[in-house]
């Protein structure tokens, strides 16, 4: 498993962050030495992942304060790099009083913290021999470190609950082929890459215990934004009876969003899809809160209604 500063840190005149574009293949790293190319990195996908993209706007900011540039344009470039996930400007907020890398540090020390917390109760959801279902990658890369639906996973086969987890490939950047597969061999947990279109099959055919996923952004009724497939899987699961849980930390849940249809979509360039045909390229969806069997974070299992379950869901220092 990847050490927190093996995937992103903060040195004295730049941010260091591992190439995600270039995994299981390679393993490159990035140096930012202004928050814009910060930014320039959390756009094109060199860091990805709510939380992790989170911190880094974090250390992109408190390099901004460090090398004397102009703080509220760094907060803005930063802030307008990816739009669904709300860990990004979470972070930016929690910096506005005290820009320091001191400050940006803890900020990447406790999305840990409350990773290794939020999995240790999502496995207690989990009974001896699941086979589990996961979608995109929710693993030690997307949080920087340890993972949260991946950190449940990973939790849970060291208590010795899981069996086996399905990992779909998840188009068209294949963060499931590519670095959830990587994540959970490095671990050596049993795994198995499936195009995305095989979930249901593998449901009808009863080889699938539990769905787990991350979030981008929790709106305060439970609706949750994640990368585009997981409404389906969503779906799925209800129809063939099998829980869906969504594992996330508190700075994903956003109060101030009241529900789904407010999350903002990011749209991508549609040459990820095809650079010949016409194509659209959103790379969120929204699954309702009712299609949730628990939502986990550091504070524990939250179940429906969720309007007054998550209302303790927030982050403490």
């Amino acid at each position: 498993m990847l050490e927190p500063e093996q995937i992103l840190r903060l040195e004295d005149d730049r941010v260091v962050l591992l190439d995600q574009r270039r995994l299981p293949t390679e393993v490159v790293e990035v140096e930012c030495r202004t928050a814009a190319q910060v930014a320039d990195a959390i756009r094109t996908m060199v860091v990805r992942g709510a939380p992790a993209i989170g911190i880094a706007a974090a250390y992109g900011y408190a390099l901004a304060g460090a090398n004397g540039e102009d703080l509220a344009e760094a907060e803005r470039v930063l802030r307008a790099s990816r739009p669904t996930a709300v860990n990004l400007g979470w972070a930016l907020d929690e910096l506005a009083s005290d820009p320091s890398a001191t400050r940006a540090r803890g900020i990447h020390r406790d999305e840990v913290a409350r990773c290794r917390a939020m999995a240790a109760h999502a496995a207690s959801l989990l009974g001896p021999g699941t086979r589990a279902l996961t979608h995109c990658n929710a693993g030690g890369l997307a949080t920087g470190g340890y993972g949260s639906a991946v950190g449940a996973l990973l939790s849970a086969w060291e208590q010795g609950f899981l069996a086996h987890v399905w990992v779909d490939e998840t188009r068209p950047l294949l963060q499931g082929a590519r670095l959830t597969a990587w994540e959970l061999e490095t671990a050596a947990i049993p795994y198995t890459v499936i195009a995305d279109s095989a979930a249901a099959s593998l449901m009808a055919s009863g080889e699938v215990d539990a769905v787990l996923t991350g979030a981008d952004r929790i709106a305060a009724n439970g609706d949750t934004a994640n990368k585009i497939g997981t409404y389906s899987l969503a779906v799925l699961a209800r129809h063939h009876d099998l829980p869906f849980y969504v594992v996330a930390p508190s700075s994903t849940v956003d109060h101030r969003t009241a529900r789904g249809d407010d999350i903002p979509i990011e749209h991508r360039e549609p040459s990820e899809i095809s650079d010949r045909f016409p194509a659209r390229n959103p790379a969120f969806d929204v699954t309702p809160g009712e299609l949730i069997t628990a939502i986990v974070t550091e504070h524990g299992v939250h179940h429906a209604p969720y309007g007054e379950s998550l209302a303790r869901a927030t982050v403490r220092a």
